[in-house]
Order: C-alpha cells, then structure tokens, then sequence
C-alpha cells in the first residue's frame, strides 16, 4: 500500500514532465519560429530568418556562466567565424531565463560578447519560446541549417566537449563542409555536453 501511494505521487511529476519537455527537433525539420523577434546584444531585434544567408543557418544555445561554454569557448568562436566566412549565418541563444535578472542579462551578455570578441548574433530567448521549440536541453548545443533552411545536423561542436586536446573530429565544421560541397551530411547527430538550460519554472 505504501509503494502505491508513493507511485501515485510520483506520477503528476511524471506527466508534467513528459508535457513540458520535447525531443529534440527531427532532423529535416524548418527552422522552427523563424519569425519571433529576438533582443540581439547590439541593442536591435532579429529574427531567425533574418539571419539566415545564403548557404544556411547556425543556430548555437550557448550563456555566459556555463563551465563547459567557458571551456569550448575558443572552438565556439572558431566556428562561428568559419560559418560566417562560408556566408551561413549564425545566432548564439540564450535562454537560461531563470537567471535573466543577474548572471544572464541582457547587459551582462554585451560585457561577455565583447570580452570574447563576437561579431555575430548574441540573442536573449525570451519564455526559452526557441529553446522548446528546438527542444534544446543543454549549453552549448547546434543546430545547422542548410541553404534550404533544413536541419542537417544537431549536437556538439567536435567529439571531444570536455578535452579539447582530445578532439579527433569537428562535427560541426564537417558538417558544413559537407553542405556546401552539395553532399549528404555523414554524421548527422552527436551528443551535446554541457550545463541544462535554466528554464523558468
């Protein structure tokens, strides 16, 4: 009786969390809300489908405070530059809203954008709207878009999130290499590791 009871608690934390969290966007999908109005660093707003270019669309969850963000830094902006050289365009999110008062404001995101020296999208994701509709969990975590504006690619940056001396392969920047080359995306999904995105509750 007492295991039953303990059961019957359980479930309404159960099914509240199958309702609130989503898989992740299926691959081939459009890039979803593509025309919500995102808060960028520079003070302006854009949207997903603004900042789409000719060749695609990368669209990172990322944060200032994220020890595995902090520590994939360099390889963040290493691909963000190769992606805008390749004329896709990139958008950084961040949706860690329950923190959107102190650590992740809009102010404290300029000052880590210009210490890092981003010259593309930094954008709040206001209500994580994008984050659950990508259904994305993690920071970092990617998502590419093809000229098509399709997913052809989900995860980690490289194989080796935690070790950067330990990277054997760069998903991300083969995957666009890929893309523009007009071929099939080989490694189409990898594992993203890293901080949960602080969701409000």
């Amino acid at each position: 009786m007492k295991k039953m009871s303990i059961s019957l608690l359980l479930l309404p934390a159960v099914v509240f969390l199958s309702f609130t969290m989503k898989d992740p966007l299926p691959l081939g999908s459009a890039v979803p809300k593509a025309d919500n109005k995102l808060k960028d660093i520079s003070g302006k707003e854009v949207t997903l489908k603004e900042a789409k270019k000719e060749n695609g669309l990368l669209v990172m969850f990322s944060c200032n405070t994220c020890p595995v963000v902090i520590n994939n830094q360099t390889r963040t902006k290493e691909i963000c530059e190769f992606a805008s050289k390749q004329n896709i365009g990139v958008v950084l999110l961040n949706s860690n809203e329950a923190n959107r008062k102190n650590t992740e404001s809009l102010a404290a995101m300029q000052e880590y954008a210009k210490g890092q020296g981003y010259s593309w999208y930094y954008a709040e994701d206001k209500n994580n709207e994008l984050a659950d509709a990508f259904g994305a969990t993690r920071t970092p975590e990617c998502f590419l878009f093809d000229k098509n504006g399709k997913l052809v690619y989900h995860g980690a940056i490289d194989d080796s999130p935690s070790d950067a001396a330990g990277v054997n392969r760069v998903h991300l920047k083969e995957a666009m290499n890929e893309v523009l080359a007009g071929k099939e995306v080989s490694v189409k999904q990898s594992k993203s590791v890293g901080c949960s995105i602080k969701r409000i509750s």
